[in-house]
């Protein structure tokens, strides 16, 4: 593998670990929100998916974020009958969302991220190591 080659594998991993992050941001930002409807069901937990792809012209694997997916987990139940979304029997649905989980996997996406960042930098600068060698 070239490093031209690298650097492509390195910015398709952090393409994806990108829109994994937007997909957590989401679900984070989300996280507190109730129907707008009484008995209704409020926002779902979405969950980046990725595919791996081995592209022939490359010789090498590159990874896409895929369509995130709904986690299809039950809603969190809070007894709150003064709540004009509360259903017949007082409760409220919240999302199956869970700040800690969605942290965590943000700072598993962060460190992802950097990884690829790093092998983008050493590739660039072993390219220009290269080519300073090859001027003199």
């Amino acid at each position: 593998m070239d490093l031209s080659t690298s650097m492509l594998v390195a910015a398709s991993g952090m393409r994806a670990q990108s829109t994994r992050m937007r997909t957590i941001a989401e679900n984070i930002a989300n996280a507190n929100s109730t129907s707008p409807v009484p008995g209704g069901d409020p926002y779902r937990r979405k969950i980046a998916t990725m595919t791996s792809n081995f592209d022939n012209e490359l010789n090498a694997t590159m990874v896409e974020a895929g369509k995130p997916v709904d986690d299809m987990s039950s809603f969190h139940l809070q007894y709150d009958p003064g709540n004009p979304t509360a259903d017949k029997q007082g409760y409220i649905k919240l999302p199956n969302v869970n700040s800690l989980v969605e942290i965590m996997d943000m700072r598993e996406a962060q460190k992802s991220y950097e990884a690829n960042l790093n092998v983008l930098d050493a590739s660039k600068t072993m390219m220009a190591r290269t080519v300073d060698l090859l001027r003199q």
